[in-house]
């Protein structure tokens, strides 16, 4: 089975877009097939701007929205709204009960509906140059599926069925892509401003900032809270939002050594990413502190033009470090 195929749903990166390769599983059967509409009418998608929307709001019980909640508590896509946000997904959100071989997605169709899996199983297929559909995926209670028609207004990229009676929450095409729309404005304006102060970032063309903000997300740590540790496999990139962090170091007697501490617009653990080293200090929490992070995938992408920047400084650390062992 391929790691990543390309089904409805969200990819972690540009790359696992393009990983579509299917598996050897059997083909779908021909009786899968059902009707589904072909044509929606077109919708305002800039965020707060159109003044025709009216919100969705199905009502519900609280053991209903309860259920709801538990569904989509570990979804990516909905960690980062706002409270507002969250209860408009919650409102919106309609019960679709399905039987075993049910189609709920046509490969080619029109998308209209974002699914999450309450309970249940389904399997996705996906046909290739007109060969026979082929199992790429299976989804369980948690599991979400259909986003990817709805935010590019692309035709749906594969076929989903069914395997069992299930519970799906589906939610509607307006409401998603306005929610998700909404969030990701609010968010690169966020980090767009905070960027344009990041001393190390000053070099970078606006685009450049813009995919940088697209791409980071926020992480929040209580004071003594450990962010990095010393010694363990690096994977993110670090830009302190707020607050600020203890850096301590260490050596190979057992003897800790303090470091400058680091603050709002500083950034750290670009050393692990740039050498593939082992992460090579402690840095914790002082006070509340708020950091954007970015994975080892998207700071080798999008920060290219400041990496020399980042080698250098990587050397003034270094001399830093030496001193302050010799202190």
């Amino acid at each position: 089975m391929a790691s990543t195929p390309t089904t409805d749903y969200f990819p972690d990166s540009e790359e696992e877009l393009y990983d579509d390769e299917p598996s050897d599983l059997p083909s779908i059967p021909i009786n899968y097939n059902r009707g589904r509409r072909t044509s929606v009418s077109a919708e305002s998608m800039a965020p707060s701007q159109d003044k025709d929307y009216v919100k969705v709001v199905i009502p519900k019980t609280q053991e209903q929205r309860k259920r709801i909640e538990n569904s989509i508590e570990n979804n990516f896509l909905f960690k980062n709204l706002d409270e507002e946000q969250y209860k408009d997904v919650i409102d919106a959100m309609v019960e679709k009960r399905v039987s075993n071989h049910e189609q709920i997605i046509r490969q080619g169709g029109i998308g209209d509906f974002f699914y999450v899996v309450e309970t249940g199983t389904f399997d996705v297929y996906v046909s290739k140059n007109g060969a026979p559909p082929e199992k790429v995926h299976s989804y369980g209670p948690g599991g979400s599926f259909g986003e990817l028609a709805l935010m590019y207004n692309a035709p749906r990229a594969a076929t989903v069925v069914a395997t069992s009676d299930s519970v799906l929450w589906a939610l509607d095409r307006v409401t998603f892509r306005r929610i998700l729309m909404e969030n990701t404005s609010r968010k690169r304006k966020m980090y767009e401003s905070f960027l344009e102060e990041v001393p190390i970032l000053v070099s970078l063309e606006p685009y450049e900032r813009h995919k940088i903000a697209d791409a980071l997300e926020s992480a929040v740590y209580e004071d003594g809270q450990l962010v990095i540790k010393q010694g363990d496999i690096g994977n993110n990139f670090f830009l302190i939002e707020s607050g600020e962090a203890s850096v301590m170091k260490i050596d190979e007697e057992g003897i800790e050594h303090e470091l400058p501490g680091l603050k709002k617009g500083d950034y750290f653990g670009e050393l692990a990413l740039l050498n593939n080293k082992p992460r090579a200090v402690n840095i914790k929490a002082k006070g509340r502190l708020k950091v954007a992070t970015l994975g080892k995938k998207a700071f080798v992408r999008l920060l290219g033009p400041v990496v020399d920047i980042l080698k250098r400084n990587s050397d003034n650390y270094e001399t830093i470090t030496r001193n302050a062992r010799q202190q």
